[in-house]
C-alpha cells in the first residue's frame, strides 16, 4: 500500500503541561470533533474527560483517546482478521466500519443485528468471532450482550454518555459524528496494519480519512 495523505504523521505536543506524542497532529483530532462529548457523562466515562465547557458539554481528553487507540490496535492485531467482527447499527458508523474491514480483512456487521448472531449456531447468519469491536455500546447493545454471554471480548468506541457494562476495552471518542468516526476508524486501520507489518512504521493508508466518511445524500 502506498500513497500518503499529508499531515497525518506523529506529532509531539504539550497538553496540560506534559509533552506527549500523538499518532496524528492534535489539530486533526480537533477538526474532526473527536474530542466533543455530550451534555451527559456516566460515572465510568469521567476519567476520560478533559474539561466541561461553560455550556455543560463534556470534552474528552485527546491524550487518552490517542493512548486507547494504540492499545486497541495492538490488541486487535493479535487476532486472525477473519475472527474479528465489527458492528455499526447507526448510519454514520456503517461506512467507516466497511472501509475498516476492507483493509483489515475482518467481518463487517452493519445495520440491525439479528438475534442469535453470536449465540445460535443453527442460524444461517450465525458467526463465531474471537473479538468484537462496536461503534456505540448503546446502539450496538444486541451485539455486546450476545458477545458477553459467549465470553467474546468487546472493544468499544464510547462517548461520554455511554454505559460501559460488558465492555473490555474503551476507546473514548465522539462516536456520533461523521468526521470523528471516519478519522478514528482510519487511524485504527492504519495502526493495526502497521502492527501486523503490512504497512511501514511511517506509512499511511492509500486513502485519506475522508474516504471512510459516510456521505449524506442531498435531495433537490
Amino acid at each position: 500500500m502506498s500513497g500518503s495523505p499529508q499531515g497525518y504523521g506523529r506529532q509531539q505536543v504539550e497538553i496540560g503541561g506534559k509533552v506527549v506524542e500523538l499518532l496524528i497532529p492534535l489539530e486533526r483530532y480537533l477538526s474532526a470533533g473527536v474530542h466533543i462529548g455530550t451534555h451527559i457523562c456516566t460515572a465510568h466515562m469521567r476519567k476520560f474527560v478533559y474539561r466541561v465547557r461553560h455550556d455543560g458539554l463534556y470534552i474528552l481528553d485527546i491524550r487518552k483517546t490517542d493512548e486507547r487507540i494504540r492499545i486497541a490496535a495492538r490488541f486487535l492485531s493479535r487476532f486472525e482478521p477473519s475472527k474479528i467482527a465489527v458492528v455499526a447499527v447507526r448510519q454514520y458508523g456503517q461506512k467507516p466500519v466497511q472501509k475498516f474491514c476492507t483493509y483489515v480483512g475482518c467481518k463487517a456487521l452493519t445495520g440491525r443485528i439479528l438475534p442469535g448472531t453470536f449465540t445460535n449456531p443453527s442460524l444461517e447468519w450465525y458467526i463465531e468471532p474471537e473479538v468484537l469491536l462496536v461503534t456505540d455500546p448503546r446502539a450496538d447493545s444486541q451485539a455486546v450482550d450476545e458477545a458477553s454471554r459467549m465470553g467474546i471480548p468487546v472493544v468499544a468506541l464510547a462517548d461520554t454518555d455511554n454505559r460501559i457494562e460488558n465492555i473490555d476495552l474503551i476507546i473514548p471518542v465522539n462516536n456520533k459524528g461523521r468526521k470523528s468516526l471516519a478519522l478514528v476508524y482510519w487511524i485504527l486501520t492504519r495502526e493495526i496494519l502497521r502492527n501486523q507489518g503490512k504497512l511501514g512504521v511511517d506509512q499511511d493508508l492509500p486513502e485519506p480519512p475522508e474516504a471512510f466518511e459516510y456521505r449524506v445524500r442531498r435531495s433537490y
